[in-house]
């Protein structure tokens, strides 16, 4: 199942994406798409709707540094567990809504990569058992203003702005998170081409290491890490990050200045 959010005719709802092309609905969901969710019987064409950013999160648990190429060009060694920060879910845009690039910084980069969602409340939660808690999956853009997180010793304020977490375009609730391509395009040239099967922490792992430490929400989003290929981003641009299996991702780059 496809699940997203939209900015409908009728106001905003949570749907189920059916269909494909020119034929594709946004049937809507009764209250919210965990569980089993129900319908109330109304639908749109999905070009008729606005997709927003397809859950509402408590909050955005990021690991960093975890492909080896990418620890490699940000200058360190691979960590041995999980490095991971967080997010606040007002850096959360949808699809097609602009990255902000603050006027404090002159350096963003975009950090395309996997994004689990959270379909129950869970804690201490064993690898083995990990994919049972989850909704699905989704496309994140992790925007990081790199000169911030030089200068500040430490990540928050770097990941932190407003529009610096796109996420979308739905979430795609059947798929296997083990080898999935990640692929990041800047106006339509590539720069990142890698696979999830290159995770140095795969994502049930990452679960039962963030669940040790914090409880996990309905709707809590975790960014897995991004590879390689890392870069810059200025006004006028357009970044587009594709997962296997999901879709793609799409936000412009706009300035404040």
């Amino acid at each position: 199942m496809r699940l997203g959010r939209v900015a409908s005719p009728d106001g905003v709802a949570f749907v189920s994406i059916e269909g494909d092309g020119d034929d594709a609905r946004a049937k809507e969901i009764a209250e919210h798409p965990f569980g089993n969710p129900t319908f109330t019987g109304r639908s749109w064409a999905l070009a008729d709707v606005r997709l927003l950013a397809p859950i509402l999160a408590s909050k955005v648990v990021c690991v960093g540094k975890n492909y080896s190429a990418h620890a490699a060009e940000m200058g360190s060694e691979a960590p041995e567990d999980p490095v991971i920060f967080l997010k606040p879910n007002t850096s959360i845009v949808g699809p097609g809504a602009p990255i902000m690039l603050p006027e404090s910084s002159s350096e963003v980069h975009y950090e395309g990569e996997l994004a689990v969602v959270i379909g129950r409340p869970c804690k201490d939660v064993p690898a083995a058992k990990a994919l049972d808690v989850v909704l699905g999956y989704t496309a994140a853009n992790d925007v990081s203003a790199r000169d911030h997180q030089r200068k500040d010793g430490q990540w928050t304020r770097a990941k932190s702005h407003d529009t610096f977490c796109p996420l979308g375009p739905w979430i795609e609730t059947s798929l296997d998170p083990s080898d999935l391509d990640v692929k990041t395009e800047v106006d339509g040239v590539e720069k990142q081409n890698s696979n999830t099967a290159l995770l140095l922490h795969t994502v049930p792992e990452i679960i039962e290491w963030v669940s040790s430490i914090m409880t996990l929400l309905p709707g809590d989003v975790i960014l897995t890490g991004t590879p390689e290929g890392v870069g810059p981003i200025v006004d006028g641009q357009t970044v587009a990050v594709t997962i296997g299996g999901v879709g793609t991702l799409s936000n412009p780059v706009v300035s404040k200045r």
